[in-house]
């Protein structure tokens, strides 16, 4: 009966995990998502014109305005002050033309279904999922958010974040601890770190944890087998954030997802 039980507890833990798996390949592989993305633009004062994006762009202290000198719709548009991780989809054609601010700057960001990258996209290889991976930690608010700075896939490019806390946990006999981001919303963190595996079997940059809300008395779940890429894993056309130091874990992390096949894994 304890066999029967484990087996039943291992194929529910998979099959939740291939949800989470699907999930995250459909929003990267959606017809105006991450590997659609043809060109990073960044703005200025001066007007520019790009190859995948209609009309003359430029910013300044009010914000983003493009000047449309041709199809149906013509004339200034402007799109206002984004704010910092913000950003503005405007429909163009069967493309979406990206308006964001990343690191204090803003750029477009043009997206079109029939990019090499999307159409050429098999998927993101991944570790096997296995319960030993999702790990019980403990959530340590900080007595006031702690501006951190870290740097981002574009050289030259920071991001500053509010960490709330950090989160504390025990793997293999270590005890380790991981500084957490605000995450997507309702309580939840995001945690971005590397490990032995990155670089390796893993991208070496980054990868991105989200963790549900902590419980009333601080236990929050690390779930490593959830362990996701981000954009910039794919396209140097990302301006995605880099770990803080402190995140960058001397243990092997073998879950979640691997190097992407775009960037040379298998």
């Amino acid at each position: 009966m304890t066999t029967e039980a484990t087996t039943t507890d291992l194929h529910a833990f998979t099959e939740t995990w291939l949800e989470w798996y699907r999930a995250q390949e459909a929003r990267l592989a959606d017809p105006h998502g991450f590997l659609a993305v043809t060109g990073l633009h960044w703005l200025d004062d001066r007007s520019q014109r790009f190859p995948d994006a209609p009309g003359a762009w430029h910013t300044g202290p009010e914000g983003v305005v493009v000047d449309l000198d041709e199809g149906p719709v013509r004339g200034e548009h402007h799109f206002g002050v984004i704010p910092e991780r913000g950003g503005v989809n405007a429909v163009w054609g069967d493309a979406v033309i990206e308006v964001a601010r990343r690191g204090g700057q803003d750029i477009v960001r043009p997206r079109h279904p029939d990019a090499p990258l999307r159409t050429a996209f098999t998927g993101t290889p991944a570790y096997a999922p296995d319960p030993r991976w999702a790990v019980t930690g403990r959530y340590i608010p900080f007595d006031a958010p702690r501006p951190t700075t870290v740097g981002a896939a574009v050289e030259g490019l920071e991001h500053v974040y509010d960490a709330p806390g950090r989160i504390e946990f025990e793997l293999d006999g270590r005890q380790l601890s991981l500084t957490a981001f605000p995450g997507s919303g309702g309580g939840r963190l995001l945690v971005l770190f590397t490990d032995a595996t990155s670089g390796v079997t893993t991208y070496a940059a980054n990868r991105a944890l989200s963790v549900e809300a902590p419980a009333a008395d601080g236990t929050v779940v690390l779930d490593f087998n959830r362990a996701s890429n981000l954009p910039c894993a794919y396209t140097d056309l990302a301006t995605c954030p880099l770990p803080p130091a402190e995140n960058r874990l001397p243990v092997a992390i073998e879950a979640g997802q691997k190097i992407p096949r775009e960037r040379g894994g298998s």
